[in-house]
């Protein structure tokens, strides 16, 4: 339920079952064999996102209702509940769709999935393949336009909500086709060199990817990646708030963060970059500035990261895997632990309050006693679940932050956790 395959399908309002190891596909017959049964091509089946289950047929379906008794429900539960609802949204539909389900902010907008769009990652290869700087920022001037127009879209559907934005996090790899079939078709289409495209695919590979060159790594070895990105954001902010829509404050989110020499580098160069756009247009932007916590280190030595940052947000996804030391992709063999009692529960799914939560409590204490007004959230898919949002208000944290289809849920499970609180 947790893996990059469900995570992101979730967030487009898209059921996704990642790992249905007994599904066999044969694409050049079109079949699929499952359990002694073969489905043709064409035929129906119908997929269950939150139970994990695919279902032969087309189940009957019940339009939700978002007003009458729903509305009633939702009210009564914003009355009693204490944290935040925020949604995790990259596109004006996300966006839109929060709003409509009550979401009270953006508390994670991951910037790369921007960068794959059609109309942009040509530019994106053209940025990774650049022998320079000079050629890398030749190549992000083409992107930020782009980039500006994303943050316009969602600055001005949020109207003046909160909106966290991840600078960007993927290892650069991941923008580059690998396969040889793949880089052909890329060359022809954007006219880059198919050889400096593969030999560029191979220099990037790494045998650990997601703890290797990614986040704010990036940035502190290209900052003209970060600065392209937080140019784009404050100019934003001012189009909307000239439009005369409610102006933003946008929370700037460098990931990955593990010492406070890196936050104190990625600082400066936010606020100096945001100078640069106030300079030129002699108007203020108001921002925030703060990082992900996602790894052990940064929830440890938060006091160091909150001298520099002004809000954590707790990527709980990346922190329950690097705190077991599991991969949330490639974890086939936790059925066996959890059939033999090891696990009780997934803690991709449901918080570890043990492990992870004691890391969150950490953080939050020596964040505080740094800057006492921290802001603190999760973003990670645990926002959506009820049994980790309990934790959540009884830990202290300002928000949760799910996909835009859980909000309901949440708003639903803070009320209840507060009400339990009381009691």
């Amino acid at each position: 339920m947790t893996s990059h395959a469900a995570v992101v399908a979730r967030g487009m309002g898209r059921p996704c079952v990642s790992g249905a190891g007994d599904i066999r596909i044969d694409a050049a017959a079109g079949e699929m064999k499952v359990r002694g049964r073969v489905f043709k091509a064409g035929e129906i089946i119908t997929i269950d996102g939150s139970k994990g289950d695919v279902l032969a047929g087309a189940v009957k379906m019940i339009e939700p209702e978002l007003s009458g008794d729903f509305s009633l429900l939702m009210s009564w539960a914003d009355e009693h509940r204490r944290l935040g609802i925020r949604a995790n949204a990259e596109t004006p539909m996300d966006a839109a769709a929060a709003r409509q389900f009550g979401a009270e902010g953006i508390g994670l907008c991951r910037t790369e999935h921007m960068f794959f769009d059609d109309t942009r990652i040509a530019a994106v290869r053209e940025m990774i393949l650049a022998d320079d700087e000079a050629g890398r920022r030749a190549a992000l001037a083409k992107i930020e336009p782009f980039q500006k127009a994303d943050f316009v879209a969602l600055f001005t559907i949020m109207e003046g909500l909160p909106v966290t934005i991840r600078l960007l996090d993927p290892p650069l790899h991941e923008f580059l086709p690998h396969k040889e079939a793949d880089v052909l078709a890329v060359a022809a289409a954007t006219g880059l060199d198919p050889k400096r495209l593969m030999d560029r695919a191979k220099e990037l590979h790494e045998s650990n990817p997601m703890l290797g060159h990614r986040g704010c790594r990036l940035g502190v070895s290209y900052p003209e990646i970060y600065e392209m990105q937080v140019r784009a954001i404050a100019e934003a902010a001012l189009e909307v708030a000239a439009s005369g829509k409610p102006a933003p404050i946008p929370e700037i989110m460098h990931p990955l963060v593990g010492k406070g020499e890196e936050m104190r580098f990625l600082r400066d160069l936010t606020d100096r970059t945001v100078a640069e756009v106030v300079a030129a247009h002699g108007k203020p932007v108001a921002y925030k500035v703060g990082t992900m916590i996602e790894l052990p280190r940064a929830a440890i030595r938060a006091g160091d990261l909150a001298e520099n940052a002004e809000f954590f947000s707790f990527g709980t996804n990346d922190l329950t895997q690097t705190t077991f030391g599991i991969s949330r992709d490639d974890a086939k063999f936790f059925e066996a632990y959890l059939k033999k009692g090891i696990f009780d529960k997934d803690p991709f799914a449901t918080l570890d309050q043990e492990g992870v939560g004691d890391l969150i409590k950490i953080a939050a204490e020596r964040g505080r006693a740094v800057r006492p007004d921290i802001k603190l959230g999760i973003c990670g898919e645990h926002g959506g679940d009820p049994a980790s949002i309990a934790f959540c208000d009884a830990a202290g944290l300002d928000y949760v932050s799910c996909s835009p289809y859980r909000v309901p849920i949440a708003r639903l499970a803070a009320a209840q956790a507060a009400l339990a609180g009381t009691g």
